[in-house]
């Protein structure tokens, strides 16, 4: 069990102001709020390119690269300037507002955008940060690599489905069920597809931060690569054919959360289910301790919360879910629980507190947002012998899945 430490009132008031979420879980997309609603007219393509930022919250000022399958051409200027062929590895690094390319003997030159590629059909390379020190990475297709801010920005030019291969690992973890490698490589698909311009302001599509999926490089895992394979090309959507939030999160302790409750806006398919899958795996439950008098200083400092008013007071001190509430509420004062998480740092909103003396026991149930799948929930699912469809159904109603030609198709009449 672990404790809260004694909040000082300067620690209090710099939570005054603040709206950002703290990723609390790898495996948790977090989203604001639902993004607007696609264009019908848009169409997806299986085989789609997509750029992906890579060790993308971190400073790159040098890494080396080296071929691991197929041989790659080092393009600058529009002219191809080296191949690993003749130079097995190469260093890049950021000097004097460029990107300098070196062998182990030489310097090759210095240029503004470096572009690795490969003609092959099968193509992966070895990325090793140098500057920052950082263990190496391995990478399927291509490599581009641009200045920016007095930083080497690097981004891998993949194909969709090796892309999502290696989310699906990210996100997922090895060892796990193929069904549910299925599940996760449909939603992971489902996502990327509705956000592939997500950073196009910052001249690539996706990160591989959890501000859009997690993405280490090219899986190692056979029954990853199946999963993706056998469900090439599918998506999930709504009734009105709109690739849908693919929302996710760790454990939902027994209940998923309406995406209302959590981002403000309501989607027909982002509904609350009763989650006995998840009820006992890992992420389930959790305590927190904190002292009775820190928790009402903070509903007063930040909330404005009536702890004067005594109905109030033990409302507070005695809170209570059976099942998912949105709020905190007393003397039509409503905090949303979703900012005590943010501000607190709890594992989910779903927590009732249990007083014991001067101190206040926060018993919480699951891990993350709590909006549409719970990954441990569907882990469970798929040992138990639920197949991929009946997974994705129980989580996001109103759904269904269908093949990317096929929505194209539809989306022409």
């Amino acid at each position: 069990m672990q404790s809260i430490n004694i909040i000082t009132l300067a620690f209090l008031l710099t939570f005054v102001g603040r709206h950002t979420h703290k990723e609390l879980h790898k495996n948790e997309i977090v989203l604001k709020k639902p993004v607007a609603v696609k264009s019908a007219s848009k169409k997806y393509l299986s085989d789609e390119i997509v750029n992906i930022k890579i060790f993308s919250q971190i400073k790159t000022q040098a890494f080396t690269f080296s071929a691991e399958e197929g041989i790659y051409s080092i393009w600058a200027n529009g002219n191809e300037i080296t191949s690993t062929s003749k130079f097995p590895i190469i260093k890049l690094s950021y000097v004097n507002d460029s990107i300098e390319i070196k062998t182990f003997e030489n310097v090759i030159g210095r240029f503004k955008r470096v572009k690795i590629s490969s003609v092959e059909p099968l193509k992966a390379f070895r990325f090793k940060l140098i500057a920052p020190e950082r263990k190496p990475r391995f990478y399927q297709d291509n490599l581009i690599v641009d200045v920016e801010a007095g930083n080497l920005k690097c981004i891998n030019e993949i194909t969709l489905d090796n892309y999502i291969a290696g989310v699906v690992q990210a996100e997922s973890g090895r060892r796990s069920y193929q069904e549910f490698y299925k599940v996760q490589a449909i939603l992971a698909r489902t996502f990327a597809l509705s956000h592939l311009q997500k950073h196009g302001a910052e001249g690539f599509g996706l990160c591989d931060h959890t501000h859009c999926q997690a993405y280490f490089g090219k899986t190692t895992e056979l029954e990853i690569m199946k999963a993706v394979a056998e469900t090439k090309g599918k998506v999930v959507v709504d009734d009105n054919l709109n690739l849908i939030e693919a929302a996710f999160h760790s454990n939902s302790g027994g209940q998923t959360v309406n995406s209302e409750d959590v981002w403000g806006s309501k989607l027909s398919y982002l509904r609350s289910v009763n989650d006995t899958f998840s009820t006992k795996m890992p992420n389930a439950k959790w305590e927190r301790k904190m002292a009775k008098e820190d928790w009402l200083s903070y509903l007063k400092l930040k909330h404005n919360y009536p702890i004067q008013d005594s109905n109030a007071r033990w409302l507070a001190i005695n809170f209570k879910q059976d099942s998912r509430k949105a709020y905190l509420e007393a003397n039509n004062k409503k905090i949303p629980l979703r900012n005590i998480r943010t501000d607190l740092q709890l594992k989910s909103t779903f927590f009732t507190i249990i007083p014991q003396g001067d101190t206040l026991v926060f018993k919480g149930r699951g891990f993350g947002h709590g909006v549409g799948m719970c990954q441990e929930g569907a882990m469970r699912m798929a040992k138990l012998g639920y197949k991929y469809p009946e997974v994705i159904n129980f989580y996001y109603q109103k759904t269904q899945l269908i093949d990317l030609h096929k929505l194209n198709f539809f989306k022409e009449e």
